[in-house]
């Protein structure tokens, strides 16, 4: 394996994990990472911890590293790293990052960002939306600034930009023609034509953090308005957390009681059996550029509901997309009434297109190098 390429991961969980380890694996190298918690410190101070771990002496071609890391002052620490291909890889950019008040925005990681963009050679964005989105957004950002702000940063950077969706390794499908073995309720139903059917109850996944720019209060006015009307459903929680609960999901939890089949981080294997047996996959992301989880629910046959803004309308049907928390939970009450619409409307959806058999030959020419 090579050693021509270091991988730097301030946040190293999640997404950000799933990419870093592929492509560690895919190309060699020298992988220096940070565990994946206090993100906002992470974009603040990595490249010093970084600038002090990474060894002077090394045969370093290419570097590779996620906007959390300040690349620009990495640089300036280590200098000998100038001289190698930086590619930095933008999961998220900060320029649009949802705050309830922009007195409440943190300047300095939307600036962090735009500086790590002047000192790249390449740079890479994970979707259209994510890119076009930070350029347009450089602007405005920069007139924050009260006086002497610099002009035109948006057209210097803009010539290394590069979108390349988030390579997908999708795992083996699991049959879903069972019912959940958590003792799902069956429901009677019509089929179209007026046929009698058993279906199981309507089982909706969530699997975001629990975190502001995930939506979960939408979510929960949602599940409330459900349970208010009586409808059957079942619901997963699946996303990461903290001791730090969202007060929406302190109160919508005990509510739902025996509706509630998963509230925690579960392993893989179950986390694929649970998508599996699933029917509908639901987002309300306010901050949003790919979306790792819903695409692989969506894999495993799972209808999703995606707010009809941020990166889905790049990649899923007008059907799939809602406007309102009231389109939302009508289309989801349907479903719940109608089970067996969910699985039989599953829209069709080009896989391969978000591969990494589609987009190797992408990311080898953005790093100059091969596969090991």
């Amino acid at each position: 394996m090579s050693n021509d390429v270091i991988f730097i991961e301030p946040f190293y969980g999640g997404s950000h994990k799933q990419l870093i380890d592929l492509l560690k694996e895919q190309f060699g190298g020298d992988l220096y990472t940070l565990p994946a918690k206090k993100w906002h410190w992470r974009m603040r101070v990595s490249a010093l911890h970084f600038a002090l771990t990474v060894p002077c002496e090394h045969n370093y071609k290419t570097l590779f590293a996620s906007s959390v890391l300040n690349l620009c002052e990495l640089l300036s620490l280590h200098d000998d790293l100038k001289k190698s291909h930086k590619v930095l890889y933008f999961h998220e950019n900060q320029l649009v990052y949802p705050v309830r008040k922009q007195l409440e925005r943190d300047f300095q990681y939307g600036y962090n960002q735009i500086l790590s963009c002047m000192v790249a050679d390449v740079i890479v964005f994970n979707s259209h939306f994510n890119k076009d989105s930070f350029l347009q957004s450089i602007d405005s950002f920069i007139k924050l600034i009260p006086d002497h702000r610099p002009k035109d940063l948006a057209e210097l950077i803009r010539p290394k930009c590069h979108v390349l969706y988030f390579p997908m390794v999708y795992p083996p499908l699991i049959s879903s023609s069972t019912p959940n073995d958590k003792g799902d309720k069956l429901v009677a139903g019509l089929e179209p034509e007026g046929q009698p059917v058993v279906s199981k109850t309507l089982h909706i996944v969530w699997p975001h953090r629990w975190e502001h720019d995930k939506g979960p209060d939408e979510f929960s006015v949602v599940l409330h308005k459900l349970m208010d009307d009586g409808v059957p459903f079942t619901v997963s929680l699946l996303g990461s957390h903290t001791t730090d609960i969202p007060e929406s999901f302190k109160e919508l939890i005990p509510k739902l009681g025996p509706r509630l089949t998963h509230s925690e981080y579960v392993p893989v294997e179950l986390y694929w059996d649970v998508l599996s047996k699933s029917d509908v996959v639901v987002s309300t992301a306010l901050h949003e550029f790919f979306g790792v989880a819903m695409m692989e629910a969506t894999y495993f046959g799972c209808y999703p509901l995606c707010p009809n803004r941020l990166v889905y309308p790049e990649l899923y049907p007008k059907e799939c997309l809602y406007n309102t928390t009231q389109q939302l939970f009508k289309r989801l009450k349907d479903f719940c009434l109608h089970p067996y619409k969910a699985k039989k409307s599953v829209p069709k959806m080009d896989f391969d297109r978000y591969s990494w058999g589609t987009l190797q030959k992408g990311y080898c020419a953005a790093l100059r190098t091969s596969v090991a």
